[in-house]
């Protein structure tokens, strides 16, 4: 069929494979979430942001019921959140944050990533000073003006607001995600994802080569199911 058909193949079984891990990962965040606040998201704010995240990855509804029903049960088995730091090839600093039912296997594999790609996990909180944390609600522009909802959401955390083409992405400290969560919804206005992000404060500029050898590392962390999301310093 020739090597365009192998190519479009190719790229087709990529995209499921992302898609699948994308929502693996949104419905372990929604297992953690009716386990740690109950399975209503009117009384459950991390709950609300995983239903929003899950349908901004196009995540079937059924899938998202499915998956609040069987958290929902006491004998449905948890998920830890663990962190995992480290520095990477050329002093790179990555952070890695997991989701797991099995923390003995998880830290084996993130080490035997680390190891096998030239980096080393190094001790918990040792690389906070490297990132800092924060949340990030993302809303289509529509009608909205920038400059006046960033007033209007100061007084809630709002540390920056930022436009890119038709998405606003308003910016606050980690710990002022539920206040703004909340302002949010109390002005109407519907938050088409919700992150916790940690952003580097100084980055690490490589060459090419070094790229991608930091990038085989990420791509190793990021094809592991109990990998939630993973953050580094390169630029």
């Amino acid at each position: 069929m020739g090597r365009a058909f192998e190519k479009r193949k190719t790229q087709k079984m990529a995209r499921w494979s992302q898609i699948s891990k994308a929502f693996t990962r949104i419905g372990k965040e929604i297992a953690m979430s009716v386990k740690q606040g109950g399975p209503d998201p009117v009384s459950n704010p991390r709950l609300r942001m995983a239903i929003q995240n899950a349908k901004a990855a196009n995540m079937p509804k059924e899938k998202v019921e499915n998956a609040i029903k069987r958290a929902s049960n006491k004998e449905e088995k948890d998920f830890d959140e663990v962190v995992y730091e480290g520095y990477g090839p050329h002093a790179i600093a990555i952070v890695v944050e997991c989701a797991t039912d099995n923390p003995t296997r998880t830290v084996a594999n993130v080490r035997s990533y680390f190891n096998k790609n030239g980096g080393a996990v190094g001790k918990t909180g040792a690389l906070d000073f490297l990132f800092e944390r924060q949340a990030v609600f993302t809303l289509q522009k529509g009608n909205l003006d920038p400059e006046e909802l960033e007033l209007e959401l100061i007084d809630f955390g709002a540390e920056e607001v930022e436009v890119e083409e038709d998405e606003i992405y308003i910016y606050t400290a980690f710990e002022n995600f539920g206040v703004m969560q909340k302002a949010l919804e109390d002005k109407g206005l519907e938050v088409v994802k919700a992150e916790l992000q940690r952003f580097p404060t100084t980055t690490v500029a490589l060459t090419e080569e070094q790229e991608e050898q930091v990038n085989k590392l990420l791509e190793k962390l990021e094809e592991d199911d109990d990998v939630q999301q993973v953050f580094h310093n390169m630029a």
